[in-house]
């Protein structure tokens, strides 16, 4: 019973310690969550939201089965909030986004994708503190620097993506 006492307390210090939520889209609020690029380059992600704009990165790690076929994403994003209202902000900027992944063709040859991806983006928030983007723009990829390509997720059309994050 003594280490059911200890955890019940470590548990009540640690839940009387953390403070109230604050909306999103205020200065100095923390969001974490997953967020994809129209590239389809994503994973976990956090952003800080300044008031007037919002920043933040992202990393992904994905494993399927098979041998020699990991692929690691990492990236950043800067959007700056054109028109807000008091649960929604439409911002313009992009974000950039690196995987590394083996080559389909080849599982012995890794190669390094760089996606930069001139945006905007819609932030609606459900409740207060949890917010769902649409993103949408072009991608500008080069593959592993040996080639230059224009389009927007490969099919020559303006798409999106999205995300969710749960703010601080």
């Amino acid at each position: 019973m003594p280490r059911m006492k200890t955890t019940l307390l470590a548990a009540m210090i640690m839940f009387a310690s953390v403070g109230t939520a604050r909306a999103g889209g205020q200065p100095n609020s923390i969001g974490v969550g997953a967020e994809l690029q129209i590239s389809g380059v994503g994973g976990l992600s956090i952003n800080y939201d300044a008031g007037k704009f919002h920043a933040g990165g992202f990393f992904g790690y994905f494993d399927p089965q098979g041998p020699n076929n990991s692929t690691v994403d990492v990236g950043g994003r800067f959007f700056f909030h054109i028109a807000s209202t008091a649960t929604s902000d439409f911002s313009l900027g992009g974000s950039i986004g690196i995987e590394n992944a083996n080559d389909a063709n080849n599982p012995n040859n890794r190669h390094t994708d760089v996606f930069l991806e001139p945006s905007f983006q819609i932030r609606a928030f459900i409740v207060s503190n949890v917010a769902l983007s649409f993103t949408g723009g072009i991608v500008i990829g080069a593959a592993d620097i040996s080639e230059l390509d224009l389009t927007s997720n490969t099919s020559g059309r303006v798409t999106g993506m999205a995300g969710i994050h749960y703010y601080f």
